[in-house]
C-alpha cells in the first residue's frame, strides 16, 4: 500500500522514506534503484565531480526510472556548486537538497526557479532558520547518524520530539534509523518521514565492497569503537585545534579536518579536500543504523520489507482497535 503524509506528498513518491546523500557513494545508479524501489532516491552532485558529468548522470537516472528522484548539493563539500547547482535546475530536478551550513543563498536560487527545497542539518537553530529562509521541508540528523557530526548534536528521539514543537514545514528524521520500528518511532515522534543512510548502505545496489557490507552484518551498537566513534564529544584539544584553522585553509579542506575530529579519528590534520576524500575510508563509515542491519537485501526488498514491517506492527496494535 501506499503511505500518503505531507512528505509523500511533496517528494512524489509511495512511502516516506529518503536515501541519504552518501558522499562519493550517491551515484545514479543507487538513486534511481531506491526510487523504482518507492522511496525517494537522492543523486549526489559532489560524486559527479563535474557539472558536464552530473548532467549525464541525471540524464542516466531519468533513463533508469520514470519515478522522482532528488539531488544533493552539500554546501563546502560540492566542487562547482554554483554550476553543479545550474545544472541541477536547468535539467528539470524538482527536488533539491542542501546540507552542512546555512544555505541561504542557494535556498533561494531554488525557490525562485520553482522547485523545492529540502535542507539537511544536525540541530534545531539552523532547522529553523532554513524554514525561515522557505525550506519546503528540514531533514534533523540525529547522534546516531554519522558522516559530518556537529558538537550540539543531540539524540534522534530528543532532536525529531523537540523540532516537532517548533517546526511547521515537514520534519524529516535521519540517525540510527534501519528498520520497520525505528521508521514508525520517528513519524510517532513527529517526522513526516526518514531519512536512512547505512542501512541502504546495506543492500546489493550500493557501491561499495561487499566485504564492508559483511562487516555491517556483524557489527554491534555496543562494539566500544563504534560507540565512542557514533556517540563520544571529540577531543577537546583537536577540535580546539581545528577551529582555530578555520578561515587559515581552503573550506573543503577545512571541513574534512572537522569532520575528522567530530568522529575520534588521529590523523585530522591530513585534511584533502572533501569530494577528494579516500573512498575506502569514506564507505568504512556507519551509524547505529547497522543495529538493524543482518542482511543484504536488494533495495526493493529493503524497502518493503519496512513498509511490509510497519503495517504488521499497526494492525497488531490491539489498543488501537479498542478505541472507541
Amino acid at each position: 500500500m501506499k503511505w500518503k503524509t505531507q512528505l509523500t506528498e511533496l517528494l512524489n513518491c509511495d512511502y516516506p522514506i529518503l536515501q541519504g546523500a552518501l558522499s562519493r557513494i550517491g551515484n545514479w545508479k543507487f538513486a534511481a534503484a531506491v526510487s523504482e524501489a518507492g522511496a525517494h532516491g537522492c543523486l549526489t552532485a559532489a560524486v559527479s565531480m563535474t557539472p558536464e558529468k552530473l548532467r549525464d548522470d541525471i540524464r542516466r537516472c531519468k533513463d533508469a526510472t520514470d519515478k522522482d528522484f532528488g539531488v544533493n548539493i552539500t554546501v563546502g563539500m560540492c566542487p562547482h556548486i554554483d554550476e553543479m547547482l545550474e545544472v541541477v535546475l536547468d535539467e528539470g530536478i524538482e527536488v533539491i537538497e542542501t546540507a552542512v551550513f546555512t544555505a541561504d543563498e542557494y535556498g533561494k536560487r531554488i525557490k525562485d526557479a520553482g522547485r523545492k527545497w529540502i535542507h539537511k542539518t544536525a540541530t534545531l537553530k539552523h532547522a529553523l532558520h532554513a524554514e525561515k529562509q522557505g525550506a519546503d521541508a528540514v531533514m534533523l540528523v540525529g547522534l546516531e547518524g554519522i558522516g559530518f557530526k556537529n558538537v550540539l548534536q543531540l539524540p534522534t528521539m530528543t532532536t525529531i520530539a523537540w523540532a516537532a514543537k517548533h517546526i511547521k514545514v515537514p520534519i524529516i528524521a535521519a540517525g540510527g534509523i534501519g528498520d520497520a520500528r525505528t521508521f514508525l518511532g520517528a513519524l510517532a515522534l513527529g517526522a513526516e518521514g526518514v531519512m536512512m543512510g547505512t542501512a541502504f548502505m546495506a543492500t546489493r545496489e550500493c557501491p561499495i565492497s561487499d566485504r564492508f557490507k559483511e562487516k555491517m552484518v556483524k557489527a554491534f551498537p555496543d562494539n566500544p569503537h563504534l560507540r565512542h566513534r557514533v556517540l563520544a564529544p571529540p577531543n577537546p584539544g583537536d577540535y580546539e585545534a581545528v577551529m582555530k584553522k578555520r578561515g587559515e585553509m581552503p573550506l573543503p579542506n577545512w571541513l574534512t579536518a572537522l569532520e575528522r575530529v567530530m568522529l575520534k579519528h588521529d590523523d585530522w590534520e591530513i585534511a584533502p579536500e572533501m569530494w577528494n576524500e579516500d573512498y575506502d575510508r569514506l564507505s568504512n563509515m556507519m551509524s547505529f543504523g547497522v543495529t538493524y542491519v543482518d542482511h543484504i537485501p536488494t533495495v526493493k526488498e529493503f524497502v518493503d520489507n519496512i513498509i511490509e514491517g510497519a503495517d504488521n506492527i499497526i494492525n497488531g496494535w490491539e489498543f488501537l482497535k479498542r478505541r472507541p
